[in-house]
């Protein structure tokens, strides 16, 4: 993959000497694919970008935790309520942001996927602690080595599980996740660490339930 600062303009010529029109620079798409600029720091930004999404999934719990439901102690009923009306939402602005915003980035930097483009782990992070940590391990009473949702707080634990096998299982990229990296522009870059947040998830929530 080749390391690209986000802010060249693209060459006047293609390689068969062909003009070729200057693009205007995608300033949005850029400011969000690179997660504020993150994606710009030279070492490990695929990292960083997965720090943003832990960051968005804590955030959410800050702002809207389990227990503003009532009941939340007595049932995971609950648990499905704030996935279909809160976590999913969040998840699916995300992807199709993302999708667009690296679309974008990528055709200006004339690369299949840019290294500094870090929607896609901020993106799979989400989605790898919103199906590890939120689905319900049971449909009865909540087990009280997984209420940490419930009570408005955020298991650091948890989050550095949730952290480490989503960033194993990116850079491992298990089938289908290489690829998913063929599909075309943004998809192509998104889909891949959807996967891996897909596997990071199934570690998490078996973690869960086996009371880690």
């Amino acid at each position: 993959m080749s390391v690209d600062s986000g802010t060249a303009v693209p060459s006047a010529t293609e390689a068969s000497g062909i003009p070729v029109v200057a693009q205007r620079k995608p300033r949005l798409a850029l400011f969000i694919a690179t997660a504020c600029g993150l994606g710009y720091i030279p070492v490990a930004p695929g990292t960083w970008g997965s720090l943003v999404g832990v960051i968005i999934w804590a955030l959410i719990l800050f702002y809207l935790p389990l227990n503003l439901f009532p009941g939340v102690r007595e049932t995971n009923q609950i648990r499905i309520f704030w996935l279909a009306w809160t976590g999913l939402p969040v998840a699916a602005i995300l992807g199709i942001v993302g999708v667009w915003a690296s679309d974008r980035a990528a055709k200006f930097a004339r690369l299949k996927d840019p290294q500094f483009v870090v929607i896609d782990e901020v993106s799979g992070q989400h989605l790898a602690l919103l199906l590890g940590a939120a689905l319900p391990i049971s449909s009865g009473a909540a087990n009280p080595h997984v209420e940490w949702l419930g009570n408005g707080g955020v298991s650091l634990k948890y989050l550095l599980l949730g952290f480490i096998l989503f960033r194993v299982f990116d850079i491992w990229k298990p089938f289908p996740a290489r690829q998913a990296e063929s599909l075309p522009g943004g998809w192509g870059i998104m889909a891949d660490d959807w996967v891996a947040g897909i596997y990071a998830a199934i570690g998490l929530w078996l973690a869960r339930a086996a009371g880690f």
